[in-house]
């Protein structure tokens, strides 16, 4: 299809919805491209995607205001928020020197020891949500196992517990919806609500750890420690906190319920992995490349600079487009298309680049891996249902489904049948 990217207004929530041939247009026209009118550049192409994250003393992370949502100076909005404790710029939308010590000192706790103790409790959680539907022959994939998995998997880890997977559903989906700058007030007022609870709920956890140590991710912020710097305080540990749950969360859900969307739509590429459950990695690596749940990230031009060989005032907003630089065709070939072993799946950007790489990353690989183990050892015949509706949440930076509705039968494995 033809697209003449000039006409596009890129935020508007139906381009949002189907960005895909303006991605394909814009990467081969202008793969740094200025939205007309404006001082915002789109960055497009893989190869200035890498760039611009690299370029740390070119391009800030310091966007923490447009994370607090667009009305987060309202004084209804205000307010609320000053219940609370104030935002404090930490890993997302830190630069260094403040970035290498928080990111040092949530490595400490984020370590591949603690993922690879956590997978056992993942798998049951598996386990149980899908054992839970597979005899009904439907569900709706998202509310069943996408979501409740990894918000069970991260309640856990911040002092919760699985019962609280409600509350920190509705937590992460405020901060989600603020940094998404598509809600009305309303929606802003309630948030803001949300944020002070979740702040104040996390408050208690956090001195209940310091005084009483537990064997959880929790527990190693409240004690990480690095040589010549400051343990993490209160409000830098909320904020923290925050941005694990919503990567933790939010992504890993819209992740695990489009690559099932993506397997029911590729019956070949399905059958291959249940045939082959080695390749099982490798498909997690291609669904993250073509799901890409965090879109774009902000990032601000701290002088006059150049990228791609396009000018860049001091100033300037850049929106960095993971999910279109994941579908660029110099890297990858027929970019849009679903191939579960595709080796250079391992080169997808949905986790970032450089310093500011996903932290989560282990955690959330860990997550898909083994929920797409236990979904294929026992459902079968996947397909969708006939009500389905595909369409996606309105989001600038996010990407995920609404809802997957689908239909399928009891595997016949002796895995399942075991269970």
């Amino acid at each position: 299809m033809s697209v003449a990217i000039d006409e596009v207004n890129f935020f508007d929530p139906a381009v949002l919805e189907d960005p895909f041939d303006f991605y394909q247009a814009a990467i081969a026209e202008c793969p740094v491209y200025q939205m007309p009118g404006t001082t915002t550049f789109l960055v497009l192409s893989y190869d200035a995607v890498v760039d611009c994250c690299k370029r740390v003393d070119d391009f800030s992370s310091d966007f923490g205001d447009m994370l607090a949502g667009a009305r987060a100076a309202d004084p209804d909005v205000k307010a609320i928020l000053d219940e609370g404790w104030p935002a404090v710029n930490t890993m997302l939308t830190a630069d260094p020197p403040d970035h290498t010590r928080y990111r040092g000192l949530v490595n400490q706790a984020f370590s591949m020891r603690r993922v690879n103790a956590m997978e056992a409790d993942i798998r049951a959680v598996a386990v149980d949500l899908i054992e839970a539907v597979a005899d009904t022959g439907r569900a709706e994939f998202i509310d069943d196992v996408a979501m409740p998995l990894p918000v069970a998997v991260i309640a856990e880890q911040i002092g919760l517990t699985r019962a609280d997977t409600e509350r920190v559903k509705r937590w992460s989906d405020a901060f989600a919806d603020r940094l998404g700058g598509m809600i009305d007030k309303d929606r802003e007022l309630e948030c803001a609500r949300q944020v002070v609870e979740f702040q104040h709920a996390m408050k208690e956890r956090l001195d209940a750890r310091r005084a009483e140590p537990q064997d959880d991710l929790l527990t190693d912020l409240v004690q990480a420690r690095l040589e010549g710097e400051q343990p993490l305080d209160d409000a830098e540990l909320m904020s923290i906190l925050q941005q694990l749950m919503v990567a933790g969360n939010e992504t890993t859900t819209s992740s695990l319920a489009g690559g099932l969307l993506l397997l029911i739509q590729n019956p070949d590429e399905m059958a291959k992995v249940r045939a082959d459950r080695s390749l099982i990695p490798l498909m997690v690596e291609e669904i993250l490349r073509l799901e890409s749940p965090s879109s774009g990230l902000w990032r601000v031009a701290r002088h006059d600079t150049e990228l791609d060989g396009v000018a860049i005032p001091k100033g300037a907003m850049l929106m960095v487009r993971f999910a279109a630089a994941n579908r660029d065709p110099e890297m990858f070939a027929e970019p849009d298309a679903f191939q579960a072993d595709r080796k250079e799946a391992r080169r997808q950007l949905a986790f970032g680049k450089g310093i500011h790489m996903c932290v989560g990353n282990m955690l959330a690989r860990k997550e898909m891996a083994v929920c797409y183990e236990e979904l294929l050892d026992r459902i079968d015949d996947i397909r969708l249902a006939p009500d389905h509706d595909l369409t996606h949440v309105p989001n600038m930076l996010l990407r995920g489904l609404k809802r997957l509705d689908i239909e399928f039968s009891r595997a016949g494995r002796e895995r399942a049948e075991a269970a």
